[in-house]
């Protein structure tokens, strides 16, 4: 992971005026052009790809918010080949990665169980309208392993998500949701949901333009393990369809509120309020059977997505019977006068159970089943060893950032830098760039864990954080 010193490009105008202008002292200035121009130079392909096609390709693929400070910087990596722990970018440069497809690739990149399946698909081709001879195998395996009665696929987990609410208010005859401050389940208008802090009644507003206002207008938004919250949910009980709740939020892994789940539980039971785990980051993450498993609770409904795809899109709708048998009427058999007697609401797409997505989910499952808890306790313990490591640097060294896991998944826990500490809150914002020009691919300071990381590789990214917080203070922004 050398790089071949190459001569720098020359700091912007506009870049040296804003500098000065910013409140920035010389020492943080000079360094911050200095770290421009070597990121410029090291990733220089990825950034022409992103200012050449800017004008046809409307694309918000970015590290974060945008800020004017660091616009030069302002690009995604653009990678050209991927294996296991690591990814090689258009430019040649090696990376061990973090990001692992936003939590998808819980094996590495390019796993050959997953391979393997998939070519031998497409010499048996791709057919869209016919029913995949595999379809069928998966939802089982899908039900073993989560213990769900039935299951449906969709192509994302957004679409998922949307489906699973319709499933619940159709069976419910009811139009009120619930979700939690924090959460993110998927661009579906209907959750692109804040709370309105200016009114104290659990109001939403949409988080975006185009998002329509009646959208929101059936949805309650509380906080999250908060005692409060189930107080209010009884309030509103007869006209709560379903309580929507991501059970650890990848923006705060260190909260995972146990009991505040299990009285959830026992309150929309008896209030036949559909309760809703979306799954699409810790299922089959933490434990086989997800997070409904690992804190001993049974959903009504819960959707999948990530890791059951093998790299593939695919999103999974699985429940109990009494919700599911929305999607199709519910059972019958031949032979006898037996037919669909639940109602049906709408689901359907071009694209669900698409062969190749059945193919590389069948590979996950089944590979799951083989490799069964211990594949968990490994990944998990060493997660666990690393963001300890982690802290243990921090608070040696007075840095103001804590982390925690929850599995393989782990994150910010707290930072505890004041909104006066503008030179902090910059390095904040630089530590990823500082990373990924040292060779680490991730996306803030938030990440997973795969398989196929290595002792290696996790020390080669604990010695990169250690240069990057040495390089910031030289900086003068710690």
């Amino acid at each position: 992971m050398n790089i071949t010193p190459v001569k720098l490009p020359q700091t912007p105008e506009y870049l040296n005026e804003l500098l000065a202008t910013d409140g920035l002292t010389q020492q943080q200035q000079r360094y911050l052009r200095d770290l421009i121009n070597r990121y410029n130079t090291r990733t220089q392909k990825s950034k022409q790809i992103s200012e050449t096609y800017r004008p046809v390709l409307a694309d918000d693929k970015n590290l974060g918010e945008f800020h004017l400070l660091f616009k030069e910087l302002y690009y995604p990596i653009v990678a050209s080949r991927s294996l296991g722990s690591r990814i090689w970018d258009v430019d040649g440069n090696e990376y061990v990665d973090v990001m692992m497809g936003l939590g998808i690739n819980l094996f590495g990149h390019n796993p050959s169980f997953i391979k393997e399946a998939l070519i031998t698909q497409l010499d048996k081709g791709i057919q869209i309208g016919p029913q995949s001879e595999l379809v069928g195998e998966v939802a089982e395996l899908v039900s073993q392993l989560t213990g769900m009665e039935r299951v449906c696929f969709s192509n994302t987990g957004t679409e998922a998500v949307m489906s699973a609410i319709r499933v619940a208010r159709a069976v419910t005859g009811r139009n009120k949701i619930v979700i939690f401050s924090g959460s993110y389940h998927g661009h579906f208008d209907g959750t692109l949901i804040k709370a309105n802090q200016t009114e104290n009644n659990h109001s939403a507003l949409p988080i975006a333009p185009g998002v329509l206002p009646n959208f929101v207008n059936d949805v309650l938004v509380l906080d999250y393990g908060n005692i409060e919250s189930l107080e209010i949910i009884k309030t509103h009980q007869q006209e709560l369809a379903a309580v929507l709740v991501v059970p650890v939020q990848t923006s705060r892994p260190a909260l995972q509120p146990k009991e505040f789940l299990h009285q959830l539980r026992e309150l929309t039971q008896a209030s036949n309020i559909a309760l809703i785990f979306d799954e699409m980051v810790t299922g089959f993450r933490i434990h086989p059977g997800g997070a409904q498993a690992y804190f001993c609770i049974q959903a009504d409904i819960a959707t999948y997505g990530k890791i059951v795809g093998g790299g593939l899109p695919i999103g999974v709708i699985a429940g109990k019977r009494k919700y599911m048998d929305a999607i199709d009427g519910g059972m019958w058999n031949y032979g006898d006068d037996s037919y669909p007697q639940t109602q049906k609401t709408f689901f359907a797409g071009t694209f669900c159970k698409h062969p190749l997505a059945m193919t590389a989910a069948k590979a996950v499952m089944t590979y799951l089943q083989s490799e069964g808890s211990s594949l968990y306790q490994k990944l998990n313990e060493r997660t666990t060893k690393f963001v300890n490591a982690l802290n243990d640097y921090f608070t040696v060294e007075d840095i103001p950032l804590k982390m925690a896991n929850f599995g393989s998944l782990f994150g910010s826990a707290s930072v505890e830098f004041t909104e006066e500490d503008s030179a902090a809150s910059v390095a904040m914002s630089l530590l990823k760039y500082h990373l990924l020009n040292q060779g680490v691919h991730l996306l803030g300071v938030s990440g997973y864990l795969s398989t196929s990381h290595t002792e290696e590789d996790i020390n080669y990214i604990l010695q990169a954080v250690k240069q990057s917080v040495e390089q910031l203070r030289f900086g003068g922004f710690l």
